[in-house]
C-alpha cells in the first residue's frame, strides 16, 4: 500500500488531481489539459476580469463543471445555444455554485475581488477570445 504524505497544501498555489482509481494528488493547476481522467479542484483568489479570462470563452467537452464562488460575487455568462439568442448570466455570491453543463461555452466576470473554485475534468478544454467569436457570428463561419 502507497502512503500519501500527510502535508498540508495550499489550494491558491495548487490544484487538486482527483484520480479514477481514488488516487489524489496536489499538482500544477491548468486552464487546459490535465492528467486523463482526472477531476481538478482548483482554488483562485482573483482581483480583476482579466484574472479570470473575462475575454474568453471556456468549453469542457468531458465533464460538467462546477463553479463556486467562496467569497465576493461573480457573474458566469453562457454563450447562447442559438444563432442569435441572448446570453445567459447566473450571478454568485459566497457561498452558491452554478453547474457549468458539458460542452457548454461560458465565461466570467467579476462583481468583486473573489474567491473561486472550480471542479471539473480539464481534458479537451478548449478556450476561445470573445472577439474571435463575435468575427466568427458576424461572417457565418462558426
Amino acid at each position: 500500500m502507497t502512503m500519501t504524505p500527510t502535508t498540508a497544501v495550499d489550494l491558491f498555489a495548487s490544484a487538486l488531481h482527483i484520480h479514477p482509481d481514488g488516487t489524489v494528488r496536489a499538482t500544477g493547476r491548468r486552464m487546459t489539459g490535465g492528467d486523463p481522467g482526472a477531476w481538478q479542484v482548483a482554488t483562485f483568489h482573483v482581483e480583476t476580469d482579466a484574472d479570470v479570462h473575462a475575454d474568453h470563452w471556456e468549453m469542457h467537452p468531458a465533464a460538467e463543471e462546477a463553479v463556486c464562488c467562496l467569497t465576493g460575487g461573480v457573474r458566469v455568462h453562457f454563450r447562447p445555444v442559438a444563432p442569435g439568442g441572448a446570453e445567459e448570466t447566473v450571478r454568485l455570491t459566497a457561498g452558491r455554485a452554478v453547474i457549468v453543463p458539458r460542452g457548454r461555452w461560458h465565461r466570467l466576470e467579476l462583481d468583486a475581488p473573489s474567491d473561486l473554485m472550480s471542479i471539473t475534468l480539464r481534458t479537451g478544454t478548449r478556450l476561445e477570445r470573445r472577439s474571435d467569436t463575435r468575427l466568427e457570428r458576424r461572417t457565418g463561419s462558426h
